[in-house]
């Protein structure tokens, strides 16, 4: 069986069913076991299950819990697992990760879900409306194990194209970190929020994998080697999007530098300019002061030496506050403290 095969139809093919999130059950019998879906369940439905297969009812708590931490429980006779992916219609910003959770036997697969999970709703709608009986074959024809490491391989698959998308926001970002005209702190601190996030969902799902192979062999009609080596590309796709996510973890913390040392370069211009035009302005002042005050002074109103005309002081208080300030420029320039 070419495992690349279902996730390629999965991906072309042009009639994707939009399932609204509701409460729905879906019992679709292959041709050795059944596979049992069941989207947002009520308590009761999983215990119906329970009775009948022999779960454990912790495995029940667990799966039935919104968010509990990944986790493999194996049994005598069947194994229950939790993993975590991205939701459907993931944005930049939202921190809530999907839960799947599985019970696997020799004749059953029975996952619970929220229905969030686009990949898996497709294998599921493609099982249940026969709109692609060889796909629908390739699925239900062989074990559990078989379907089982169909579903990890397209939703693996799902979480590798959202990790490229991270590299997609990335090359903008490089754009507008760059761009002093564009604010980009919070746009870092989401992005990197995101690839934080998505490391806390690759990096135990990598280790769960490894146990998930070594637990369902038992359950695969295929040969111990042909199961490990479709489980080795599972777990090599895994490995690209931790490498993607700890290449785009390192490049965002170099943005992050870039940024705050683009950041105080851009405040200490703008205080260097204030700066300056408070110091020219000090001898503006002093002599505004003094001139301001109730006494007689050369140039002054009261003085009879108005050479000037009416306007004497005011040529006298402009002149003696440029001189200097004109002197202080040309020393500040001298200096190197005023650049060009």
């Amino acid at each position: 069986m070419r495992r690349g095969f279902i996730t390629n139809r999965l991906r072309s093919s042009k009639k994707s069913v939009e399932v609204p999130i509701e409460k729905k059950i879906e019992i679709m019998q292959g041709g050795e076991f059944t596979w049992i879906d069941l989207k947002n369940p009520d308590r009761a439905d999983v215990e119906k299950l329970a009775k009948k297969y022999n779960f454990n009812e912790l495995n029940i708590e667990d799966c039935m819990t919104k968010f509990e931490l990944p986790k493999l429980d194996s049994y005598d006779d069947h194994f229950f697992v939790i993993l975590h992916f991205p939701p459907l219609a993931q944005k930049i910003g939202i921190s809530k990760n999907s839960q799947l959770s599985l019970f696997i036997g020799k004749d059953f697969l029975v996952t619970v879900h929220q229905g969030d999970l686009k990949p898996l709703v497709d294998l599921v709608q493609t099982c249940v409306l026969d709109s692609d009986d060889e796909l629908k074959n390739k699925l239900l024809g062989e074990s559990s194990g078989d379907l089982l490491h169909e579903i990890i391989d397209v939703l693996v698959d799902d979480l590798l194209h959202t990790s490229r998308k991270i590299i997609a926001n990335l090359d903008e970002m490089e754009d507008n970190v760059f761009d002093e005209a564009k604010p980009v702190a919070r746009s870092i601190a989401l992005l990197r929020r995101e690839i934080n996030r998505l490391r806390r969902i690759a990096l135990p799902l990598k280790k769960f994998v490894l146990e998930i192979a070594k637990n369902v062999k038992r359950f695969s009609d295929s040969s111990d080697d042909e199961l490990s080596l479709y489980f080795d590309d599972v777990i090599d796709h895994i490995d690209k999007v931790i490498e993607t996510l700890e290449e785009s973890r390192e490049t965002m913390e170099i943005y992050k530098d870039v940024d705050f040392v683009l950041s105080n370069e851009k405040t200490n211009k703008v205080l260097a300019v204030l700066t300056m035009i408070f110091t020219l302005a000090i001898p503006s002042t002093v002599i505004g002061t003094f001139y301001g005050m109730n006494v007689n002074l050369p140039g002054g109103i009261s003085d009879s030496l108005m050479i000037l005309g009416p306007f004497t002081t005011f040529i006298v208080i402009i002149l003696a506050s440029a001189i200097p300030a004109i002197m202080m420029f040309i020393y500040f320039k001298k200096l190197g403290w005023i650049s060009n």
